[in-house]
């Protein structure tokens, strides 16, 4: 079954069980895998694309939450951490810290990175590799501190 029918059968439970913050994240969903469709990408997006597409709403949800939080609106965050939460279901699993490190630890030793400056290289092939099962703030983190050891 593709995203968007998954996302359609989650709408209707979340109608049913009247989940309106389900509801507000997963219609945010449908809009922009329509949007995405229509953008010229063709009838069906590729898995890769839908992976994208829900990391950047739950990227965007979790920045939102964090500058409500920052400014003592709690009350605000706490609906953006929730549909980042609904829509994170639809995500693979995500890798622990500690799975991270040993990709982003034989990867340097693979290709001989040996300080900052190949920090670059090593982000394109990590991420490439972690794609939709890592964010990138959380890969970025850890190749800083192995690179500047």
């Amino acid at each position: 079954m593709g995203l968007q029918q998954e996302i359609m059968t989650a709408m209707k439970t979340a109608m049913k069980a009247k989940d309106q913050t389900a509801l507000a994240a997963l219609r945010a969903v449908k809009s922009e895998i329509l949007l995405a469709k229509t953008s010229g990408a063709g009838d069906e997006l590729s898995e890769a694309d839908e992976i994208k597409l829900l990391q950047k709403l739950v990227k965007q949800r979790k920045d939102s939450a964090a500058i409500f939080n920052e400014q003592g609106r709690a009350d605000l965050a706490e609906p953006e951490l929730a549909q980042a939460a609904v829509i994170e279901q639809f995500l693979p699993e995500q890798l622990s810290e500690e799975e991270i490190e040993k990709v982003v630890v034989m990867t340097i030793d693979d290709i001989g990175a040996s300080g900052m400056q190949d920090m670059g290289k090593v982000m394109g092939i990590v991420s490439k590799e972690l794609s939709g099962q890592a964010d990138g703030k959380t890969i970025s983190t850890i190749v800083k501190a192995k690179l500047m050891n």
